[in-house]
């Protein structure tokens, strides 16, 4: 099924070999066949004014590590936008930015041209955001060496959610966090492995019974697994919440 208007997601890098990879997974792969999605990875060192290709250097002020500098992102950034004749939401993806939630994923899903620039060094020139207005997203509190694999990530995680990338959408209207609760356990063939065998629920082929056994295993597992989206969840929500 082709889609009229694809999402487009264009990636800046100073590494665009980290994404080899990434268009040829199952569902981006299908996105892409499907026209849902178009991604684009563009090298960074192809937009700088330097004479070797170089995208960064040294901070003012001293101190370890490199800067990524603003003239090459600029300079990607008003090619695409000359070339695509409308305007993108800018992303940055930093540890300094807001957490990636799957409400915010879907948020994003409903964009129809993304721009990520991923960071890498000891940080970007802070003109970058002084000249436009980025969105700046972590995908969590720790350090990577740049902002390549939380793109990918970002990227992943929206266009799963595109029509047409998942055969099912319903599988992934169930997912963990799609309503603050993590998902239930599943299980496939056989019915017993090394004495350990299916939940009787799960055979009865009653699915009123089923619908509420995977219902009551989610506020089970979120309670205990994470109870800071158990007490966010049983705020919103009464505990005697039943299935229709």
């Amino acid at each position: 099924m082709k889609t009229a208007n694809p999402m487009i997601i264009d990636i800046l890098t100073g590494f665009p070999e980290i994404f080899s990879g990434l268009v040829n997974s199952s569902i981006l792969r299908g996105a892409l066949l499907t026209d849902t999605a178009e991604i684009w990875v563009h090298n960074l060192r192809h937009f700088t004014d330097e004479p070797h290709g170089n995208i960064d250097d040294a901070p003012f002020g001293g101190g370890p590590g490199m800067v990524m500098m603003a003239q090459p992102v600029w300079s990607a950034m008003d090619f695409l936008i000359a070339s695509r004749k409308k305007n993108p939401l800018r992303i940055y993806l930093t540890p300094q930015g807001i957490p990636l939630t799957q409400s915010k994923v879907r948020e994003l899903a409903a964009v129809e041209w993304l721009i990520l620039l991923c960071g890498h060094y000891k940080d970007v020139d802070a003109r970058i955001f002084k000249r436009d207005e980025w969105l700046e997203i972590s995908v969590g509190d720790y350090i990577l060496s740049g902002g390549e694999i939380p793109a990918a990530m970002l990227v992943d995680a929206v266009t799963r959610l595109l029509p047409g990338a998942i055969s099912d959408p319903a599988s992934a209207d169930s997912d963990s966090f799609e309503d603050g609760l993590l998902d239930a356990p599943y299980y496939t063939r056989p019915e017993e492995i090394s004495g350990w065998r299916v939940p009787d629920m799960l055979l009865s082929g009653h699915h009123g019974n089923i619908r509420k056994w995977r219902f009551d295993q989610r506020l089970e597992r979120t309670k205990i697994r994470r109870p800071d989206l158990w007490k966010t969840w049983s705020e919103i929500h009464s505990t005697n919440k039943t299935i229709d």
